[in-house]
């Protein structure tokens, strides 16, 4: 379910209403962008406290088993998706799409997990299909990572085949480790042990020192840490699995991490590959002037830019960057990603793709949204990964 980077575009809303930008700095247009990118800087490696509701809720109809909803990007994509509602209070999945207009679109309900959902007036809608394990009706544990920053939970589910072959799954910015149950199923038939992970700061793991997103740059070695768990517990050949920022996040410590050997491969969905093109692209959706975006990143980048977002280290954004960087990576790569994205733009996957055919396979999506891929066309999804997993060379 991780939206990306909508986050950077409700800040710059908020900041200018909110008269952060005052009568000095709306006087300035320099000064007013350098506000801004401030703003922007501190929001993005800002851990999200609440999501918001971002859909109206037409009607509901419990005899019938349906739902209608306002029509935005997501909610006329066909599958079956999450129903959060309520602020919260209320969770169901929605399935096919029975009827569309312009203004709405009714939907099948396929299920009510908890709240009411006839008084529901607005919700959102993402990618999540099971609440937790128990929902795959598989056996697992509660297991904890000693990471840098202290015991992280994660879930294990076991392989129903013996053997040394994991996957570390790393969820996205703003969710948690249930956005990657999904493909628990087509790894585990594919004879894989699933490790899903919670990170520094995502709301289960322990909070950092100075409770900021690293973007990747420090988060990848709580992957490492999981690495280092897997390896303990058997794992011989690893694969890592990344969805939006948990592919920034996979694809450094594929690189980075001191047990980088026992990786056999990297699967993103969805993933950040460059931020610079996340913000720019952020800015573009908002009207923003170029300086703004291009601003934050300097302020991320510089250790004075602590003063103003928090951190306690600047974030290297060229170590980030993975279209220059191609040539770094000798690990097989499935690469799955939706031109409509919306939130992380696909201009770097195509880029990567492009830049690294004898290892990168990409897997295009037209019309699927951001990490709903799964969502909107599970079986070739799944068969992308199957294939995928069947062509790596075995240890």
């Amino acid at each position: 379910m991780s939206r990306g980077c909508d986050w950077v575009g409700r800040l710059v809303r908020i900041a200018a209403l909110a008269g952060i930008i005052g009568g000095a700095a709306l006087a300035s247009g320099a000064l007013a962008a350098s506000v801004l990118s401030g703003v922007m800087a501190r929001r993005i490696v800002t851990p999200s406290v609440k999501r918001a509701d971002d859909v109206r809720v037409e009607a509901v109809d419990l005899a019938a088993g349906t739902i209608t909803l306002q029509s935005t990007a997501d909610s006329v994509l066909q599958g079956d998706y999450s129903f959060w509602f309520s602020g919260d209070s209320g969770h169901a999945h929605v399935g096919e799409v029975l009827r569309s207009t312009p203004a709405a679109v009714t939907r099948r309900i396929l299920r009510v997990d908890y709240g009411d959902l006839a008084e529901a007036r607005r919700g959102r809608l993402g990618g999540y299909s099971f609440l937790g394990p128990w929902d795959l009706s598989v056996d697992f544990e509660d297991v904890l990572i000693p990471t840098p920053a202290g015991d992280a939970p994660a879930w294990l589910i076991s392989s129903t085949v013996p053997g040394g072959r994991w996957v570390i799954q790393v969820h996205g910015r703003g969710v948690r480790r249930q956005e990657t149950l999904r493909a628990v199923p087509v790894f585990r038939d594919a004879g894989y042990t699933s490790l899903l992970i919670s990170y520094r700061n995502d709301g289960e793991a322990p909070v950092s020192a100075d409770g900021r997103y690293g973007l990747g740059d420090t988060e990848w070695q709580d992957v490492e840490a999981a690495i280092a768990f897997a390896a303990g517990h058997g794992a011989t050949e690893i694969v890592l699995m990344g969805w939006s920022m948990g592919g920034a996040i996979v694809l450094q410590a594929a690189t980075r991490s001191r047990l980088r050997e026992l990786v056999v491969g990297v699967v993103l969905d969805s993933p950040v590959i460059d931020w610079a093109d996340v913000v720019a692209f952020q800015g573009d959706s908002l009207g923003l002037p170029g300086m703004v975006s291009s601003g934050a990143m300097q302020v991320l980048g510089r250790r004075w830019g602590g003063l103003i977002t928090g951190q306690r280290a600047p974030i290297d954004f060229r170590r980030l960057d993975f279209v220059s960087r191609a040539a770094e990576l000798d690990r097989p790569v499935l690469l799955m990603h939706s031109d409509d994205d919306g939130y992380v733009p696909a201009t770097g996957s195509r880029a990567l793709a492009v830049r690294r055919p004898d290892i990168v396979t990409f897997l295009p999506f037209t019309v699927a949204r951001h990490t709903k891929l799964w969502n909107y066309d599970r079986e070739s999804w799944n068969q992308a990964i199957m294939n995928w997993l069947a062509a790596l060379p075995t240890r």
